[in-house]
Formats: C-alpha cells, sequence, structure tokens
C-alpha cells in the first residue's frame, strides 16, 4: 500500500536504501569520486514545501439528493539530492489533513450517506526513487511520478489531494535525434484513495512503451503501447496500442492547433472479459487575440455493449468533464463532443467548458443520451499564492443510465516554498 506504514512502501525503500548503500562503497573505493562525497550530494540538494488548502463542494439532485462538503489541507515535503557520478535521488512526503472528515464520503472514512470527495486524509510516501543519467539515458527506480502525453492513458491524477504514482523501473532515453523514448516495468500503483484504503494500491505487472518524435515541422507524433496485467481488479487488465499527432501552426496573429489520436484496446492476463474497443479523437483549436477556441470529439467505443474501452491509468479528472460522471466507462462507451474558450482578463485565467455526451451504442432501453455538462474555472496568482475558482454543473440524461444531476464547487489556494 501507498501508506508510510504499509509493506510495499517498505520494500521500496528498503531496495532504494540497499542501492544507496551500494552507491555509497562505490565512491568510496573508485579514485574518480575523491573529490565527490556522499556528503557532499546530500547538501547539494534542494528542498521544497508545497501547501494545497482546498474547499470541495458537490450538491446532487434526486434519487440521492446528497451533498459534501470537504475543507483539507495537503501539505508536501520534497528533497531531492544533488548528484554523484550520475547518481541521484529524491524522497517526497505528503500529508492531506480534514477539518470536517464527516461531512463528506471520503471513500474510507465511513460517512456514506454523504457525496463521494476522493481526498481522504492521512500521510503517505509518494515518491522515493534512486536515478542514475548517462548515455542521454535515465535510469530510475522506486516509487515516482509517471506523466505520458497529456495523461488521457498514464498520469498522476495530479488534481485531487492524494497523487497517483507507481512503483517500479523506468527507462528514458534521448539517444536519437528528436525523439524521446521511455519504458516503464510497474508492479504497483499507488492510486488516490491512500495507503488506508482496501483499494488504496493495485498490485500490477504493467509496461508501459512510448516513443514520440519531434522533427516534423507539421507537429509531433507519438506510438504506445500500455500491457496492462491488474492482479487485483481483473477488468483493468487490458492491452492497448495506439498513435497520436499534435501540432500547431502559427503566424503574427493566429494559432492554428490540432490533435488526432487512434488506439485499439482488447482484455488480457487474468481479464475474462472477451472484447475489443477503439478510441478516437480529433480537436482543433484557433487562438486569436489572445482568445483560444477549441472544438473536439473523444470517443471511448464499444464491443456492442459487452465492454468499452477504459483507461484505468488516466487522469480522469481531466477528461469528460469535472463532475467526474464517467470514471467507469458504461459498457455502450462514451462519446463527448466539447467545446472549450479560455483567455486572460486583467490578471487571471478564465476558462469555459462545454460537453454533449453520447453513448457510443444505444443502451438495452435503446437510448443513448448521457448528458450534458458545463465548467468554468478562474485563476489567479497573488504574491506566493496561486488561487482558483472552479465549478461545474452536470445534468443527466436518459433515465436508464440512473445518472444524478451534479452540481461541484473548489476553492484552491497554493503556496510553494
Amino acid at each position: 500500500m501507498k501508506g508510510i506504514q504499509k509493506t510495499t512502501a517498505g520494500k521500496t525503500i528498503a531496495r532504494c536504501a540497499s542501492l544507496a548503500a551500494l552507491i555509497a562503497t562505490l565512491c568510496s573505493t573508485q579514485p574518480s569520486f575523491a573529490e565527490e562525497t556522499i556528503a557532499d550530494t546530500i547538501s547539494a540538494g534542494d528542498t521544497k514545501l508545497n501547501f494545497r488548502l482546498r474547499y470541495e463542494n458537490v450538491k446532487q439532485g434526486a434519487p440521492t439528493n446528497s451533498d459534501g462538503d470537504a475543507l483539507t489541507l495537503r501539505s508536501r515535503f520534497t528533497y531531492t539530492t544533488g548528484s554523484i557520478s550520475g547518481f541521484s535521488a529524491q524522497f517526497e512526503a505528503d500529508n492531506v489533513s480534514a477539518f470536517d472528515n464527516d461531512s463528506y464520503n471520503s471513500t474510507i472514512n465511513g460517512a456514506t450517506m454523504n457525496s463521494v470527495i476522493a481526498d481522504p486524509k492521512g500521510t503517505e510516501i509518494n515518491q522515493v526513487w534512486l536515478q542514475y543519467q548517462n548515455w542521454n539515458t535515465k535510469f530510475k527506480y522506486g516509487r515516482q511520478r509517471i506523466l505520458l502525453d497529456n495523461q488521457r492513458f498514464v498520469g498522476g491524477v495530479g488534481f485531487r489531494q492524494n497523487e497517483q504514482t507507481y512503483d517500479g523501473f523506468s527507462i528514458t532515453n534521448s539517444t536519437l535525434k528528436d525523439t524521446a523514448l521511455f519504458y516503464a516495468r510497474i508492479n504497483n500503483v499507488n492510486r488516490i484513495f491512500g495507503g488506508n484504503s482496501a483499494v488504496g494500491d493495485h498490485d500490477s505487472k504493467t509496461d508501459l512503451a512510448n516513443a514520440k518524435y519531434t522533427g516534423w515541422e507539421a507537429g509531433s507524433i507519438t506510438a504506445y503501447a500500455y500491457l496492462i496485467d491488474n492482479r487485483d481488479f481483473a477488468r483493468f487488465s487490458t492491452d492497448t496500442y495506439g498513435v497520436r499527432f499534435s501540432g500547431q501552426q502559427k503566424s503574427d496573429a493566429l494559432a492554428f492547433g490540432y490533435n488526432l489520436e487512434y488506439a485499439t484496446q482488447q482484455e488480457s492476463s487474468n481479464n475474462t472479459l472477451a472484447y475489443s474497443a477503439n478510441y478516437f479523437l480529433i480537436e482543433g483549436s484557433l487562438g486569436i487575440s489572445g482568445v483560444k477556441l477549441a472544438l473536439g470529439v473523444e470517443q471511448l467505443g464499444s464491443d456492442h455493449g459487452v465492454a468499452s474501452f477504459i483507461t484505468p491509468l488516466a487522469t480522469l479528472h481531466k477528461f469528460q468533464g469535472w463532475s467526474d460522471q464517467f470514471l467507469a466507462t458504461p459498457p455502450e462507451g462514451v462519446t463527448d463532443l466539447y467545446f472549450t474558450i479560455g483567455g486572460k482578463l486583467g490578471g487571471a485565467k478564465l476558462l469555459l467548458v462545454l460537453h454533449d455526451f453520447k453513448s457510443y451504442v444505444d443502451n438495452v432501453a435503446g437510448q443513448d443520451d448521457l448528458g450534458n455538462e458545463v465548467g468554468f474555472v478562474a485563476a489567479t496568482k497573488i504574491g506566493l499564492y496561486d488561487l482558483s475558482l472552479k465549478y461545474t454543473d452536470y445534468s443527466s440524461g436518459d433515465s436508464s443510465y440512473a445518472k444524478v444531476d451534479t452540481k461541484k464547487l473548489w476553492l484552491t489556494a497554493t503556496a510553494n516554498f
């Protein structure tokens, strides 16, 4: 589990400590390290503190008519050593405090009559890793943050107070011109529900491969393969292969952007639900006079309503509306037609997002309306503090999908030291 008292975290720390001891032995026996000592590396390290205070309010309509209010503070301590002959290390710990733990359902506090706000209180080891960098390559072992592309398939769920991180080994290589290669072998996923939750982490034998080429003037192209073997939740065991093309063309007054993506997915390993489904994205954007407009359609397909395309390692809150109605993709799939407009007013950044949701195939009732959503965010910086107000309003569609009208409000203040 991800909590500091849990076995998996203890094993990760122990393994990192063993590697650190080996490095220390090498440093003490090799003449080339004479002027570089462990003490120098530690003293040259960087310490950071981050605090994020957030109020979140949730209101849900019939039939639940449940509310939730959460005032939470995440305190993060990060220490990164200096580099010694290419070796470095990092330790990062988070504490989430809840000022009224009974006024929302954190998923582990037993307040099941309230709306879910997935920010449970607790103390976690967020990252602890050792890294070696040489030959245009980074080798990293331990608990680490992995954010690939736009985080639609692999991300950190950074919006929540408890971040999703990964235990394993990763390699990043940039030897080839204009090319970034990434591979990771993951043995544990530390999820946002925390180490004290029965679903707080997932035992995994997962391979993540991502190759990005940026040498074309028209844009970058990325090919990826995400092979998930989830030992705790079989439905998440999937093999996904895809390609993404992203670019932008600029003139003095205009900026035109585009994103195209396609992926295919099928069951893997212990997943007994045999299916094949596709993912599709097309998005165009236009920037003019400091205002950016974007129109897109994202489709998570379905195999005749048997099972849908899913993204179990994604930063899900970032997609398909901020009300989090589709954290679990329905078996009929989801087609999201969305429009955004954003810009600056004074010192504030503003963004308006509209969504219209349909199922990829009709359900057994012959219906396809999954509802619609409108969201708004305003963000600014005052001195050391980043401040934001975020609001979203989801209206349910056809009753056969059993969705509930939902309104959510967030007030957030962040400080870094």
